[in-house]
């Protein structure tokens, strides 16, 4: 069973920067698949970098200039030159001076109405569907105990591995034997190696006459796809004969395609862009694939990601190996584990405890009266305790962009991370930041899983995750590999449940940092003289978007008149899930948070509970194409009212709402309807028509064109009649059901 473990202190990981040497020397770290390296090191040889976000895209500036647009790093330097003048930032005094109030740290105590509530965070209990586990060992003292080939021994020593992980140390042997395993471990314990190595030793003795996708990695985020990929590649480096595909959103889909087409071993992919090129490429499917691998199942099973996996699962053989792993396990990823895995074993590598002992988690309160401070709070431990190798993690991309456009104007290295971003722009940060060229990367939830950057000494949570899980995940990016790290939680008055869960998890040892007060009122006053340079930066950038978009327009507009008959003559492109169909999936997932955050009993609306609500749209749809003309456009004007009375609730009353009246629809067909029983009573006599109300003349243009389209329509009726077979009885039987509309009277 599980032992306990504690990582011995690398010695020769970390890089020492010199300013005056011209040579860029790379940093050699340790990926998280090498988290317990030999103290004494044997060679003078020191291990590559697992990592290079560099190469899988074009540079920035090849962008901007094609795209012929700025960077914002170039906009800020512009709106830093016209500042009259200089923004002067607070200086922070020593804290020996009698004047300041110097930060300080302390150990939490919980208030009255924090400990109110228990919070229930243990992880769900083994479930009788697993295998048995007994016998299965976490220690190993090298790779060769756990019979990997020599080219794998060769690259682990490259990469300076020397002694497996507990998590390793489990997997492999199990793995190399074809069975279905669940893996969870802290984060930073190792589990792309644990998955990766006994797949590459397994593809050692595939039939190689006979080529054919037969590994499918699929991961959350394009960035974690990336460093999986570049992992595997450096692990196989001595196996020319295996080849890895990348396969991301945000590249190049041709390249892609091509790819695929040359039937690579090993696909790392995101779900989206698998089933893309499954649906649309040619000559591409899972038919001989013989391992799939699930990083961060948990997330890959929330409400975005689980109608594709589940796809995906479907389109793979069943007779395969499937491995899931993630430091965190919920209900959901059981359910697929009852769905698509066989007799597995679930090896828990840290059964005790979920936190690394080397991480020191802090919180500052944020009380009501200073929640529009956020911005002045963290510039005060930026600037003085937290200085460099900083992860700002955000909970919106606008807050993303506005902490990178601030801290610009200041005079700060930041790189930002988000969904607003170019994939070349995404991949560029992660590289400056890993070649510490910038000392803070802003980012949203996008670099919360599986990331392994080396030296990340501080995580500060700037906006409070949404529940304990993404909280492990965030934290999880510093203290890594047995290096100490640092994890600050800002927490507001309403963040008081995600509190106790953190108390809980961390006990005694989670303490409370106090910010000076002078430090945040003197902060404050300096965001707010830049309002005006940030809200120009954003400005510049509104209109470089809206030039790009309609250049953009334009381009399309050409391209379609110059290749009209090639564009026309491809096959169309069918998606798996429509815009629509994601934009309704967010909507759900929303309301989902919403209703956890205030605690409501409201049942939870699932994957498959939103897969049926799409399904069942979808059949409505269908329904209302075979309904006669009269009652489709009755509906579909019905409809456009309901969505134009929706855009009308943010900014008017019910009042406004119950005057808008009848459909238009409606009141044509009312005024059809009046005008001809106004023409039968004529005809019966029964009402006279006065002499003073003579009809207008018609236009003869109009005239003329009534009787074109009366012809046109009798030709068009007596041509189907003569096309139209008799019936058994002898009598037509007519489909113009109001055709008596159309007799002259």
């Amino acid at each position: 069973m599980a032992t306990d473990f504690l990582f011995e202190q690398p010695s020769d990981e970390e890089v020492e920067y010199e300013e005056n040497d011209d040579s860029e020397e790379e940093e050699h770290e340790v990926d998280e698949d090498n988290e317990d390296a030999d103290p004494k090191p044997r060679t003078n040889k020191k291990p590559q970098s697992p990592w290079d976000f560099s190469s899988y895209s074009e540079s920035v500036a090849d962008e901007h200039s094609h795209r012929r647009t700025t960077s914002i790093d170039f906009k800020i330097s512009k709106a830093r030159q016209q500042l009259s003048t200089p923004i002067a930032k607070p200086i922070e005094e020593d804290s020996d001076s009698d004047d300041s109030e110097p930060h300080r740290q302390e150990d939490y105590r919980p208030d009255d109405e924090d400990g109110d509530d228990d919070v229930d965070t243990h992880v769900a209990e083994k479930k009788p569907f697993f295998a048995s586990s007994e016998g299965v060992t976490f220690h190993a003292n090298s790779f060769i105990e756990l019979h990997i080939s020599r080219p794998l021994l060769r690259a682990c020593e490259a990469l300076g591995y020397s002694k497996p992980t507990p998590i390793q140390a489990a997997c492999i042997p199990l793995a190399l034997t074809g069975r279905d395993i669940c893996g969870s471990a802290i984060t930073g314990s190792g589990k792309t190696a644990a998955f990766a190595l006994p797949t590459l030793e397994r593809l050692l003795y595939r039939p190689k006459n006979r080529p054919a996708i037969r590994v499918l990695i699929l991961t959350p985020t394009r960035e974690l796809a990336v460093q999986v990929h570049s992992m595997i590649g450096k692990l196989a480096q001595f196996m020319p004969d295996i080849r890895c595909c990348l396969v991301v959103g945000g590249l190049s889909t041709k390249v892609q395609e091509a790819a695929l087409r040359t039937m690579p071993d090993i696909v790392v992919a995101t779900p989206g862009r698998m089933i893309d090129h499954l649906r649309n490429s040619m000559s591409v499917d899972l038919d001989d694939l013989a391992v799939l691998i699930l990083d961060e199942a948990d997330r890959l099973l929330e409400l975005g990601f689980s109608a594709e996996i589940r796809e995906l699962v479907r389109l793979c053989p069943k007779r395969r190996q499937t491995m899931l792993f993630s430091a965190t396990m919920t209900e959901e990823v059981d359910e697929l584990i009852n769905l698509s895995l066989n007799k597995p074993l679930r090896l828990s590598a840290d059964p005790s405890t979920k936190r690394p002992a080397t991480l020191t988690e802090e919180v500052v309160r944020i009380r009501r009266m200073r929640e529009g401070n956020h911005e002045a709070v963290l510039l005060a431990l930026c600037t003085k305790t937290f200085t460099s190798k900083v992860i700002v993690f955000s909970g919106t991309k606008l807050a993303a962009h506005r902490l990178k456009i601030i801290f610009g104007l200041l005079g700060f290295k930041a790189a930002e991370l988000h969904g607003n971003l170019t994939q070349a722009q995404r991949l560029d940060a992660l590289e400056l930041f890993r070649r510490q060229e910038v000392d803070f990367l802003i980012a949203t939830d996008v670099a919360a899983r599986g990331l392994d950057i080396i030296g990340v000494q501080t995580v500060i949570n700037f906006a409070c995750p949404r529940d304990l899980t993404s909280y492990v995940h965030r934290v999880g990016r510093t203290a890594r590999a047995g290096r100490e790290g640092y994890a600050v939680t800002f927490v507001t008055d309403n963040d008081r449940s995600l509190l106790k869960a953190i108390v809980k998890r961390a006990g005694s040892r989670l303490k409370s940092r106090i910010v000076a007060e002078q430090s945040i009122t003197k902060w404050a006053q300096v965001i707010e003289q830049l309002e005006d340079q940030v809200s120009a930066v954003m400005q510049e950038e509104r209109e470089e978007m809206a030039l790009r978009k309609a250049e953009m327009e334009a381009n399309k507009a050409e391209n379609m008149i110059a290749h009209r008959d090639e564009i026309y003559s491809r096959p169309k492109r069918t998606w798996f899930v429509t815009e629509k169909e994601k934009k309704l999936v967010q909507k759900a997932a929303k309301e989902n948070a919403a209703a956890k955050e205030n605690g409501s009993e409201s049942k939870v609306m699932s994957a498959e509970q939103a897969e049926d609500l799409k399904m069942k749209e979808k059949r409505k749809r269908e329904r209302e194409k075979n309904l006669p003309r009269k009652k489709r456009r009755k509906l579909e004007a019905a409809r456009e009212q309901l969505e134009d009375e929706d855009d009308l609730d943010d900014g008017k009353d019910k009042t406004k709402k119950e005057k808008s009246g009848i459909s238009l629809v409606d009141l044509a067909y009312r005024r059809a309807k009046a005008v001809k029983a106004v023409n039968k009573a004529v005809d019966a006599g029964k009402i006279v028509r006065k002499a003073g109300n003579k009809p207008k003349p018609k236009n003869r243009a109009s005239e003329s064109k009534t009787e074109e389209m009366q012809d046109l329509f009798q030709n068009d009726m007596s041509e189907r009649k003569q096309r139209k077979p008799l019936h058994a009885g002898g009598k037509k039987k007519s489909s113009f059901k109001s055709k008596s509309r159309y007799k002259r009277r």
